[in-house]
């Protein structure tokens, strides 16, 4: 049943991709956008390929820690509805704490900064996979394991909820009413995506937006006549799609920054576990620090 029920979400997923990603290419041709590039779209493709294969390799010993816990659960809801929602919930609150400290910490802003590398916004880099995510993701489902939810039904939340994930990498929906108020909508993903010093590290949830308002991360998508446009990608882009390079090239610079002559075990640890842009001496700048820039200059 589990299997049927993960393979018709496959099915379903497929199915939608295809639609929606050919309508986005009919339209932004017809509208004269440049919201494709054959270069990118492939690297998106090749990353999601690597993520999802060590994905299936490392699910064996995911799923079976979080059965480990599972057995040995604290609470059992046995309302199948409420059960159902309260796994939505928890799985959407775990996976902001997910990515918000994949921003936050530069050991796993080096996995997660492939997702953000595309310079592009369009439904193919919702692709764009953290290729190593898939070997610390299942600790944030831990606890929910052992509140007494089964992991094949987290992984399927999980799953389902990547849809809308992908749904909402387009700039070709602007605002979606009431809706900007409960979920992330395209409007609040492309925020998240922006390299502008306001919209940085901004918009972190998954399927609710909720998280962000409650946790001070949201920032809502400003008009051009108050803001300037969005300008997707990192604040110091890499020009290359070297297949290798494209995964690796943050770790390149942990490992030069780690081995720096002269400096610090405190140092060398900031490198590791403090905020992406940290430098001991100032040469460059975290996210906060770019915001407060840009603000004194407003």
């Amino acid at each position: 049943m589990d299997s049927l029920r993960e393979q018709w979400l496959i099915l379903i997923s497929a199915t939608t991709y295809l639609i929606i990603i050919g309508i986005e290419i009919l339209l932004s041709h017809i509208q004269h956008r440049k919201n494709y590039s054959t270069k990118d779209t492939l690297s998106n493709i090749y990353l999601m390929v690597l993520n999802g294969s060590l994905d299936l390799l490392f699910r064996v010993i995911s799923m079976g820690i979080l059965q480990y816990f599972y057995r040995r659960s604290i609470i059992q809801v046995h309302q199948v509805i409420m059960y159902w929602i309260c796994l939505l919930l928890l799985e959407d609150f775990m996976y902001y704490w997910l990515h918000r400290f994949d921003h936050h910490i530069r050991l796993f802003w080096a996995v997660h900064i492939t997702h953000h590398s595309s310079k592009l916004m369009n439904f193919t880099v919702g692709f764009r996979s953290s290729v190593f995510q898939p070997l610390y993701r299942f600790v944030y489902f831990i606890p929910i394991a052992w509140l007494g939810f089964e992991p094949i039904d987290i992984v399927f939340i999980y799953a389902a909820t990547q849809l809308w994930g992908i749904f909402v990498h387009t700039e070709l929906i602007y605002k979606m009413g009431w809706m900007e108020y409960i979920f992330v909508t395209p409007s609040h993903h492309r925020v998240h995506h922006g390299s502008n010093p306001k919209y940085l590290d901004k918009n972190m949830g998954m399927f609710l937006i909720i998280w962000d308002k409650i946790f001070g991360s949201f920032q809502a998508e400003l008009d051009k006549n108050e803001y300037e446009p969005i300008q997707y990608g990192l604040t110091t882009n890499i020009d290359t799609r070297h297949p290798l390079k494209l995964v690796l090239h943050e770790w390149e610079s942990v490992v030069q920054d780690l081995f720096q002559p002269g400096i610090s075990f405190k140092h060398r640890c900031k490198y590791l576990f403090g905020p992406p842009g940290w430098s001991h001496d100032g040469s460059r700048k975290t996210s906060k620090q770019l915001r407060e820039i840009a603000e004194t200059k407003e």
